[in-house]
Parts: structure tokens; sequence; C-alpha cells
């Protein structure tokens, strides 16, 4: 194909960017061509046209420079990579074709676009070193410069990764046709490829972002977190983001420094996300998120996923919240305040990028201006965490600059003016006065025109083209003055310009021209200054998302009716307990339940037809384990938690399609993890193992592992089952205890009493259940008659051969 010179141009950039949508700056539009266009077309629903003629031409897509904001969100959602070209050059002062370069490549992981990012979720871009079994995780959120790293086993690499929720995982190219590739990428994660050398790099490349002469002060983890969190920052600064001052520092950690909790029991107990429509409506988070800023909306979910494992520490923030809740005036005063808190830890960052826009700047000033007062209220507090607040960085120097430089309603674009306030640089007032002069001259001379010409429709005018004007209308032209210079005819009129309104339009286009450029350096130099209070802002924003969490957990605690969990070193007791979701989320008043756990017995077997509450039952005892460990009251009326290092749930049945797992082998999987990793410590949640397969295989499994369980670990253990023969090991096993859903029987009607009480039960009610949910009454009768004639058979069998007592 023949190339003009700007299609050769567009050639060029494209080839060495092929995995990315190439965005073309011509003029006022982005211009996409080829495949690509044919892609935005597809996926921004834009129209497909095309540019050139025969062997030149190229399908073609457009977008307004303008508008360019939404249709990249778009894009970057649906896991495309953008290259954004802009001219480099002036077009009026181009010789030849306007050069044009690739400014910034924006990837799922390294946007900071607001309108990109979701305000309480974490925006992480993963990096992965491996070797033999071991993994560096290195973990950056660029919009706010949270820089993590661990290094752990590849087997706990995905339930990682999923509490994490990346938005893009780069990896070595080395590994690019591995079965490690394959599994992240079914996983479900973006996986971008990376050459080798930045990982073989990572220790200079560390060194010199940070100007360092050694990574001793970051107590790095070992060489697979070095390799990945140095291969992390050269793919940042490879995507053309070029100031990252606010990426400070990395905070090494280890998943045993929190509970543990694997994505099933993060799905299972709805933490974060509800299990059908896969939004945080109807979760726990749902339920506890009455956070006022982003940041306590982001720290909230990582809290929630991140339980404590250390008992100072929880206490420290049980304390926080008991502070906050004995004292209902002033926690209500500071979350008002928190109501008009922006996001300044995302804000400082487009500082440290260099795109914050004047209306950012307004927004960092008023959240500023409102911190002497939060931390003047919370001199009252005694806890530790609240009572350091007092002791923050102080931003009124930032807060005062903004108010002396930037304009209270200022434009949002940089290259208009309307930026900066009247009283701040002399320069700008003077030119601005002449500017001003210069508009009230024009009045003065197009009145004067029109006395002098006697043409009383005379019109002095401006477009950007012409400049200024007159325009006399075509039957006035016989007064025109022959010193007149006409400069364009029109329809209807004639257009000129005078010597006079010659040299006053040179001083006012050249006043306004510098006032637009002056604007535009001095706001420039006010982020400049900015940049140097970075550290501080973040400090006082971690500490703000902390408040913020805190106030949330003792509003939610006082509004519900939640107490205060005691940790104890074994005893597990909750007395009238609920569930916080349904709770929540349901008009029908809650039945309490109480739950009474220790080393002498250490298991409940419950038993019961199926919509009588057992589920809801382990569930909100494992919530409430989870809640007390991240700091948080729990729906109860007491409630003493041990301390504990896991919580494991299998629950419900599900195929795996995507790594072509039937039902009974993801329970079997799932049972496996947990009899494998689970603790003396750990709690324990089992909703009917061995159903998905033969009776007869599926109890002995469910009674082989109820035995594991209870003997080799001797977890607390909540185990849900139809399998009445197992009620026989509490007779076996004094830590074993049997359980039950109280119902009541009327005629041949069942009712639920969602209670649960001491005593198994041999009656599962299927039928009765298959009835209440509208089972046609001709396939109930015939059920009846079914389970009857096979009653009656077993009946009949030898009972010794089938007797399971002697497992």
């Amino acid at each position: 194909m023949k190339l003009t010179p700007g299609m050769q141009q567009y050639m060029d950039i494209k080839n060495k960017h092929e995995d990315c949508i190439v965005l073309f700056r011509m003029g006022d539009f982005y211009e996409t061509f080829f495949e690509d266009a044919k892609t935005c077309a597809r996926e921004l629903e834009i129209t497909l046209t095309a540019r050139g003629k025969d062997e030149t031409k190229a399908p073609l897509a457009g977008l307004p420079y303008h508008a360019l904001d939404p249709y990249l969100a778009k894009l970057v959602k649906k896991g495309y990579k953008v290259a954004i070209v802009e001219q480099i050059e002036d077009p009026k002062k181009a010789k030849g074709i306007v050069k044009r370069a690739v400014v910034r490549i924006v990837t799922p992981g390294t946007v900071f676009e607001p309108m990109i990012l979701q305000e309480g979720h974490t925006n992480y871009l993963v990096s992965l070193a491996k070797a033999s079994d071991e993994i560096g995780i290195s973990a950056c959120d660029v919009s706010t410069g949270e820089f993590i790293t661990t290094q752990i086993k590849e087997t706990q690499l995905v339930n990682e990764l999923r509490r994490l929720n990346p938005a893009e995982v780069i990896i070595p190219m080395s590994l690019e046709e591995s079965s490690f590739a394959k599994t992240l990428s079914e996983s479900g994660f973006m996986i971008s490829i990376f050459d080798d050398r930045h990982y073989y790099n990572a220790t200079d490349t560390l060194k010199s972002f940070f100007q360092v002469l050694n990574l001793e002060a970051f107590n790095l983890p070992g060489n697979l977190s070095t390799q990945a969190s140095g291969a992390l920052l050269s793919y940042i600064k490879s995507n053309q983001v070029q100031s990252l001052s606010h990426i400070n520092k990395i905070h090494s950690y280890t998943i045993d420094d929190f509970m543990h909790l694997d994505a099933s029991t993060i799905r299972n107990l709805e933490v974060t996300s509800n299990l059908f429509g896969k939004d945080a409506q109807g979760s726990l988070l749902a339920v506890l998120d009455n956070t006022q800023t982003p940041m306590g909306k982001r720290l909230l979910r990582k809290w929630l996923t991140m339980p404590l494992k250390k008992k100072d520490q929880i206490n420290e923030r049980l304390n926080a919240v008991q502070d906050v809740f004995d004292k209902p005036i002033e926690r209500d005063l500071l979350s008002k305040e928190l109501e008009s808190m922006y996001d300044i830890e995302r804000l400082i960052g487009r500082v440290s990028f260099g795109n914050a826009n004047p209306k950012d700047l307004v927004s960092l000033k008023l959240s500023f201006q409102i911190m002497p007062r939060i931390k003047e209220m919370c001199r009252t507090f005694e806890s530790s965490l609240l009572s350091n607040i007092t002791n923050l960085p102080d931003l009124s120097y930032s807060a005062q600059l903004i108010t002396n430089a930037i304009k209270d309603e200022p434009n949002t674009t940089l290259r208009e003016g309307n930026i900066i306030k009247s009283g701040y640089n002399k320069e700008l007032d003077d030119l601005r006065a002449i500017s001003s002069s210069g508009k009230s001259f024009l009045a003065q001379l197009e009145e004067r025109e029109r006395e002098k010409t006697g043409i009383k429709s005379l019109k002095i005018k401006y477009n950007r083209i012409f400049g200024y004007f007159i325009e006399v209308t075509k039957t006035n032209l016989d007064l025109v003055p022959e010193h007149y210079i006409r400069k364009q005819t029109q329809a209807n009129s004639e257009r000129y310009i005078t010597e006079e309104l010659k040299v006053m339009e040179g001083k006012i286009l050249g006043a306004q021209e510098r006032i637009v450029e002056l604007e535009f350096n001095l706001f420039i130099e006010v982020i400049d200054k900015l940049k140097s209070e970075i550290d501080s802002v973040q400090v006082v924003a971690k500490h703000l998302g902390q408040l913020d969490c805190i106030l949330c957990f003792a509003q939610i605690a006082q509004k519900k009716n939640y107490c205060r969990p005691e940790l104890t070193e074994d005893t597990f007791e909750i007395i009238e307990s609920r569930h916080p979701v349904i709770e929540a989320f349901s008009d029908i008043s809650f039945i309490p339940n109480d739950c009474k756990l220790n080393k002498d017995h250490s298991m409940m077997i419950i038993t019961g037809p199926n919509m009588a509450g057992k589920s809801t039952y382990m569930r909100q005892v494992a919530l409430i384990a989870l809640m007390s460990h991240a700091g948080s009251f729990v729906p109860a009326t007491l409630a003493k938690i041990p301390l504990m290092d896991k919580i494991f749930t299998r629950i419900g049945a599900y195929d795996d399609l995507v790594s072509g797992q039937s039902t009974f082998m993801v329970e079997m999987s799932e049972a496996a993890n947990i009899l494998n990793n689970a603790t003396s410590k750990s709690l324990v949640i089992l909703d009917e193992i061995g159903r998905g397969t033969s009776t007869y295989d599926g109890l002995s499994l469910a009674w082989a592992i109820t035995e594991y369980l209870h003997s080799k670990i001797k977890a607390k253990t909540l185990f849900a089952t139809h399998y009445h023969h197992l009620n026989e090991l509490a007779s076996k096993y004094p830590a074993i205890g049997n359980y039950s859903i109280a119902i009541e029987e009327e005629e041949d009607k069942i009712v639920f009493l969602h209670k649960i009480v001491k005593g198994g039960t041999n009656k599962s009610y299927g039928i009765e259940v298959a009835k209440l949910a509208g089972v046609p009454k001709e396939v109930i009768d015939a059920s009846i008659l079914v389970m009857d004639s096979i009653q009656s058979s077993i009946g009949n069998i030898n009972k010794e051969d089938r007797d399971l007592r002697d497992f």
C-alpha cells in the first residue's frame, strides 16, 4: 500500500507498539486506522469510515480530543492497552509534517484517570518473578503510590492474587508459553509480558529509582521480591509515566501477618461481593461500609480481606472503635467533617504525575482546610490510633498556596486561562488590565465610528481567523470612509480594518495570548511547589482512611446493636448471634443463636432439613470471627473469640467449567485444601461433604474427614450434613456435639424455627421441603410411595452388612 507521509508516521509508531491501540492526534481528533479503527468502532460504538482513496484507502475511526477520557475508560476496562500519540510541536511552526510521539501508554494497571478508576477499589499492577516453587510478588497502585511486596509459595499464588484483585499482572517473557502463565490466564487475570532483562536488572533499577546505595533499608523478603519490584517500576516507566515521586517507599509484608482467607472463603462468606450479582450489594462490605472518604472505602476492603492475627493489633483497633463508640457527639462531628474530604491520596498522585487540573487543586485546598478541625477533635480521644492524628503533618502551607494562587472556580483545562487569582502575579494583573482596557477601547471605538460615519448598524467583531474587524452591511457601503481597508466580502456585508484597530488588536491579542501562557506557567510552578508535600499528604491520607474506618465501625455498632468481642486463648463463645448481612437486608425478624466451642468441645455436627438455616448459622459464626479479627464489633450480645490463623469454608455445589472440574471434584479439592492447611487455631465450616457422589462413598468420606479434623487437626469445626449416621461420632468422641435446627410438625406440614438446639436428627424432611417449594402434588405423592418402598427394601437387607458404626 502506498502511504502518505502522515500515514507513514502512524505506521512507524504502530510497528513499535503492536500490542496497543494507537490514538494518533491529528488536529482536534485522535484518529485510529486499519484494525485499530475496526476495534474502536466495535468496542466504542462509533462510526467506521475511511481515509484516502484507492491504494491509499485505510479504515478510520476518530475520537474528539476533548472527549478522550470516557472513550479511553471504555477501552481500558475492556482490557486494551492504548498508546496516546500527541503533536509535540506547534502545527503553525512545523516545517513539513508535524512531529508526533507517544506520550503515554495506558494499560489497566497504570491508569490514573478518575473516570477509569473505581473509588472504593485499589487498582493494583502486579509483577511476578518465579524460581522453582517460589514466587516474588510486587503490587503497586500507581494512582496512590502504594507499593507492597512479598515472597510466597507457588501454591499460595492464586489465592493471594484473588485477594489483591489486580487490574493487570506482568510476568517475564520466558514464562509466556509456560503452564504457569496458562494457569494465571485461566484464573481470569489479565497478563502482560515483559522482557526478562528488566528482572535481571531489578537491583540497579531500585537503587537508581530510590537513589540509595543499597536496598537494606527496604528489608525486601528475598531475591524474587527484588526482581518483581524492579521489573514493576521499569514497566511503569516504560509506559511513559514520567514522574513517580509519589512512589517513595516499598512495604514488605508476609501473608502470615494476617488471617488467611482463601478465595473460596471470601466467595462463600460473601465478604466483598455477593454470590450471584458479583457486586457489593448483599455482602458484608455493603453492610459495614458507612465510610465517608475514598481512602476509607479502599482501606475497609483491605481490613475485611486481611484480618489481623496479633492480639495487640486487634485490640488497638477495638480500643479505637470503643473510644469513638463512647463519644457519639464527637463521632458524628468527625464523620460530618470527613464527608467534605476529597480523595487526597489520588489527587496528590495526579500532582506527582503532573496531570492534575486546577479543580483538583481546589479539592486539595478544601480538604487541607478541614484538617485543623479534625486534629483538634481527635484530642478528646485516648486510644493510640486516634490520638496520633493530632500529630499529623501540617498542610497549611499547601492550603494557603492554593488559596492565594488558584481561583475558587477555575477552568478545568490549562490552555484557556481563568486559573490564577488576581493579586498573585503582577505581570498577570498588568496583562489583564491591558486586555480589559482594550475591550473597553473597542466599545468606545465602535460608538465613535458609528457617529463619524453615520452607519448606525456598524459593529466591531472578532473571529479566530481574521481577528478584529469592522462589519458594515451592504446597504451602507456608500458611507464607508476611504481609510477603511477591505478585509473580507460576505454575502450581506463587508469587513474592514483600520490602522487604529490593527494597533489595538495587536495589544489585545498579544495580552490575551500572554495571559494564557503565563497562567499555565504559574500553575505549573504551583504544582512543582506542591510536590514537596507529597510525603506529608500521603501520611495524612493514610491516617484519615484509618479514622474513617474506625468511625464507620463504631457507627454501625451503635446503629445495629453490635457488641465488642473479647479475645481469648481458646474459648469461642457467642451469645444471641445474628447474621450481619441477612439481618441488614431482610425484612424478617432474625432469630439469634448461640455457639460455644473450645478444646473440649471443638466440633458441632449439625443436621436438619434444607432451608432450615444451617448454612446461615455457620456463615454467621464465621463472619463474626472474621469481623472480630478485623477490629469490628459484632452482631451478638456477647462474643468471646479466640485468636485464629485461618478460616476455611466448604459450602455449596458448583462446576468449575474453566478448569474442567466437576461439582464433586471441586468439593474434594476444597476439602483437600482444608485438610492440608488447617491447624488447631483454624475455624472450619463444612456444608455437606460427600454429597456429590454415591451415598456410601460420600458417607465414608464424610466420616473419615470428620475424624481427621477432630483427631488430627483439632480445628474448631461446624459441619452441616444430611448424613445422619455422623451423629454416632458424638458417642465415640466427647469433643464432638450433635446439633440440629428446631422445627415444628403440624399434620403434613413443617415449620422452620431457625433455632439451633442440642441433639441430632435422623430426618431430612426433603419431601416436605419440596412441597414448600411448590413441586406438584402428583410428584410429592409419588415420591412418598417410592420412599416407603425404599425404606421397606432396606429393612430387609442384612443389617450387619450395612452397619456403619464400626467405621
